[in-house]
């Protein structure tokens, strides 16, 4: 199995395409679609549109829990190094 990066690296190309490129692409497909005319066409594509932006809002929400993942994992080292050392880790 592979491990996860640390944090402090950036991410690799496929996470920059499934992270910025994907949903990019999706609200500029929705775009095309309104820009196509008729009331139909404009519903759909706010449609699309929306997809997109969900997609870039469910990336940013799994970072940011992961994100809080690694700050309890670190607070809990802490605890313990306190535990053991009697005082707080610098």
């Amino acid at each position: 199995m592979s491990e996860t990066p640390p944090p402090d690296q950036s991410p690799g190309w496929p996470m920059v395409l499934l992270r910025y490129v994907l949903p990019a692409v999706v609200v500029i497909a929705g775009l095309v679609v309104m820009a196509l005319g008729s009331e139909v066409e404009l519903e759909g594509g706010a449609g699309i549109v929306s997809a997109g932006i969900a997609i870039f809002f469910l990336n940013w929400l799994f970072r940011a829990g992961a994100a809080g993942e690694r700050q309890r994992d670190r607070e809990d080292e802490a605890r313990e190094y306190f535990d053991r050392h009697g005082r707080w880790p610098d």
